[in-house]
């Protein structure tokens, strides 16, 4: 088969498509015939050695969608020919840049049949970091108000409809180009990132009991500042190591907790990719897909994935 892999550490540069050998299902693993893998920014971390795989040469990527091809001695939940789709591979497992992979059944949901391969795969991972987030660790409830930083982003743009689908209000940032868009998807009040008056534009729109802050760096202060009393900040991103508080007494004032997220962290990948095919087949959710890449242009989009502008997901389409 073929598979896009590094064989060192490097710039997107270092990819390339190999020839290797398919791999053989273990006891607890199914085969799937890939149809999509998402490109996601943690891929372009583990290429360039920010975060070791296990070993190299290397396969990235961590989302799937594709066909069931063979099933090991163990596996009962999936047949051959089912549909599915999944996230958590690439990481200490080979990735999903391949004409097929072998993935644990607790990283896999079935895949509804009226969902297309290629929005399955670009829904998993920011899906999954969506729900964590917003569900498990801040408890999101009707009626709240919840403030999604970054909202045409990957995670972003699918957090927006979680969050509208538990009927929240929902207020998100974005550049003006995507405002409309966001707004079909869900979004009560859509505000440019850029204004001079964010944080008063923030309140107008009703104190966030919710947010979800994808560079805890440059806003966990802000968040501090325009969240409501007993709000749950959940922290899903940064670019520099270290964010601080620059008022605490505030903070205790107003209850505020602060939830660290990580998808590869979740307890059951599985239970929640589930609900997320629940929320599409029932018209709830849909990832929008930005661009589509073939297996041998994977290079091109590691790059896109941090330097362009778009809203929603990356693709890579077999």
């Amino acid at each position: 088969m073929q598979a896009v892999r590094y064989h060192e550490h490097g710039g997107s540069d270092v990819l390339q498509v190999d020839d290797v050998d398919r791999p053989e299902p273990a006891d607890d693993d199914v085969l799937i015939e890939v149809e999509a893998a998402g490109v996601n920014p943690v891929d372009t971390y583990f290429r360039e050695g920010a975060y070791e795989p296990a070993s190299l040469p290397w396969i990235p990527g961590s989302d799937v969608a594709g066909t069931v091809a063979a099933v090991g001695e163990d596996v009962t939940d999936f047949a051959v020919g089912d549909r599915v789709f999944g996230t958590g591979l690439g990481n200490s497992r080979q990735g999903t840049c391949a004409e097929y992979v072998a993935a644990p059944t607790d990283l896999l949901a079935h895949l509804p049949d009226g969902v297309d391969f290629v929005t399955g795969a670009a829904t998993a991972l920011v899906g999954v970091t969506a729900w964590q987030t917003l569900v498990d660790a801040c408890s999101i409830r009707p009626a709240n108000t919840c403030l999604i930083h970054g909202g045409s982003g990957g995670v972003g743009h699918v957090a927006v409809q979680l969050a509208a689908a538990s009927g929240a209000t929902v207020t998100t940032t974005a550049s003006t180009g995507y405002h409309d868009r966001l707004r079909e998807l869900g979004a009560d009040t859509v505000l440019d990132y850029r204004r001079d008056d964010l944080d008063e534009a923030v309140v107008d729109a009703g104190r966030p009991d919710v947010i979800l802050d994808h560079r805890l760096d440059e806003y966990l202060s802000f968040d501090t500042d325009v969240a409501a009393h007993g709000g749950n900040i959940g922290a899903i991103g940064n670019e520099s190591l270290s964010a601080t508080f620059e008022n605490v007494p505030q903070c205790r004032s107003k209850a505020l907790s602060v939830h660290h997220v990580s998808m590869f962290n979740t307890p059951d990948i599985s239970y929640v990719l589930s609900k997320l095919a629940t929320l599409m087949a029932d018209g709830n959710l849909s990832s929008v897909v930005a661009r589509r890449y073939a297996l041998e242009n994977v290079d091109e989009a590691h790059r896109a994935v941090l330097e362009d502008s778009y809203l929603g997901k990356l693709v890579v389409e077999l």
